[in-house]
């Protein structure tokens, strides 16, 4: 039995609470059991001098910790830890981001975590993605652009190999003593009661593709960890993250309210 009870398959409690903020032109506050991160999308409407004239978009992200989010108090810098899951955000989100039908402006994700215990790299992709979704769903009722630019959905989940035993969705007091730490991003689409989930306008019937790749990082922390393990831990993450999808599209299935 893991110390909150649940089945080594089973998510912790997830939510999704759209437009928590009303400064930014989408925000969610996202948890998973005792993990939570506010997650806000600006829209610019313009992109970095780089880009400049290429007729496409940019979608970039920042990650931070609260200094009450842990026990000890985290100090307001941007560690390498930090820019480097920010990297992972932004890889994350721009995979599944179609940047021609975005146009010549840039959208930035904030992931501040206001409370940490495990996962905060994975809950900050799959509020993201929420936050981003109504940002651009706001920029398309404003004719700002003409299609969603968001192609498939997207979420990710932790996984790890416990006392031997690969779990789902790790909090912090399993994490901490992991033999193997793996985090999974993937996309695609998924089948709910006949209808695929669509990061568009609602949903559209259809098969359904399964979930692809985005990114995995798996490390081997106390042992290391044979295919068969591997092959165990990639089949978890996926039967997690279809569920986040399918929750992600619930909660998305009506339009954000326009604002002017």
């Amino acid at each position: 039995m893991r110390p909150d009870g649940r089945q080594d398959d089973q998510l912790r409690p997830v939510s999704f609470q759209r437009d928590f903020t009303t400064m930014s032109a989408g925000s969610c506050l996202v948890s998973f059991g005792d993990t939570r991160v506010l997650c806000t999308a600006s829209v610019d409407e313009d992109v970095p001098r780089w880009m400049s004239g290429s007729g496409k978009g940019w979608v970039t992200a920042e990650y931070s910790m609260l200094p009450g989010s842990s026990p000890e108090r985290v100090r307001r810098k941007t560690s390498g830890r930090s820019q480097e899951i920010q990297r992972l955000i932004g890889r994350a989100l721009r995979s599944v981001t179609d940047m021609t039908a975005l146009g010549e402006r840039q959208v930035t994700v904030d992931c501040d975590v206001l409370q940490a215990d495990g996962g905060t790299r994975t809950a900050s992709i799959c509020g993201g993605y929420v936050a981003l979704h109504d940002a651009l769903t706001r920029s398309m009722q404003q004719g700002k652009i003409d299609t969603h630019p968001l192609t498939e959905p997207l979420a990710a989940i932790s996984v790890g190999i416990v006392d031997g035993v690969p779990v789902l969705d790790l909090p912090y007091i399993e994490d901490s003593k992991a033999e193997t730490d793996m985090n999974v991003v993937m996309s695609g689409e998924v089948v709910m009661s006949g209808e695929v989930a669509m990061s568009g306008e609602g949903a559209m019937s259809g098969e359904g593709a399964p979930l692809n790749f985005v990114e995995v990082q798996g490390t081997a922390e106390g042992a290391t960890f044979s295919r068969d393990e591997l092959n165990a831990l990639l089949d978890l993450a996926g039967k997690g993250i279809g569920e986040i999808i399918a929750l992600q599209t619930s909660t998305l299935a009506d339009p954000p309210a326009p604002r002017g």
